[in-house]
């Protein structure tokens, strides 16, 4: 008479440490998610904050910036600072980074917000591989 042996299936052969190891993966992956959630959506606030538009407007929209940066001038990554507000009054003191066609550069913007409007004490480019500095604030030097 021949005895069949009937071999466990791997899961139950190795369940004592699968378990623990999936679940831990899983809050890791869960956590790392929510963290990921969290920056994309603070990200996405900062980045349609008004200074912020304005900023990458002003700059996108400049002759001068255009010639030296080239064409089209658009954000290229994480700004850095920080945009704080209350109810109608704030405070911004940004540096959003800036690629076009032929160079890379900054625009820094700095002001304050009261009774709902902002004003800008400070607004420029700066060109990254030459150090020049657009001021966005004289306008006229718009037209060069």
């Amino acid at each position: 008479m021949s005895e069949s042996v009937q071999q466990k299936s791997w899961f139950s052969r190795n369940w004592m440490w699968v378990v623990p190891t999936g679940g831990c993966l899983t809050v890791i992956v869960l956590i790392l998610l929510g963290i990921g959630a969290t920056i994309f959506g603070v990200s996405k606030i900062l980045t349609s904050s008004a200074p912020y538009e304005y900023a990458v407007e002003q700059a996108s929209n400049n002759t001068q910036v255009i010639e030296l940066l080239g064409n089209p001038v658009e954000t290229a990554g994480i700004m850095q600072g920080k945009i704080s507000t209350t109810n109608n009054s704030g405070q911004v003191d940004i540096k959003i980074p800036l690629k076009g066609s032929k160079e890379k550069g900054s625009v820094t913007i700095k002001g304050y917000k009261t009774d709902g409007e902002w004003t800008y004490e400070e607004l420029y480019v700066l060109i990254k591989e030459t150090n020049e500095k657009i001021n966005l604030l004289d306008k006229t030097l718009e037209g060069f």
